[in-house]
């Protein structure tokens, strides 16, 4: 259920902006959409675990907000992430 370290260090290396960036906005969004799809997958077998469906819609929240900030900022990164991520419209 949990990203593994290689896939996590996969992920930030996808989306970082510079060499040292490890928590910049696409990363945060990269990881929590990583956690999203696992947790999903989880939910799919285990129906009645509802504490594990409310951390998803947290996390689901959590990254509908930084979506909106980056798309506030910077609208081509915004779409440059949907894009990569495959998560909208």
């Amino acid at each position: 259920m949990n990203i593994t370290d290689a896939r996590k260090i996969e992920i930030i290396n996808t989306f970082k902006t510079h060499d040292t960036d490890t928590g910049s906005p696409d990363v945060q969004i990269a990881l929590l959409t990583e956690r999203i799809t696992n947790l999903t997958e989880h939910l799919k077998t285990h129906k009645k675990d509802h504490h594990s469906r409310r951390g998803l819609l947290m996390m689901v929240g959590k990254r509908r907000r930084l979506l909106t900030y980056v798309k506030s900022k910077d609208p081509a990164r915004y779409r440059n992430i949907i894009g990569q991520l495959g998560i909208r419209k």
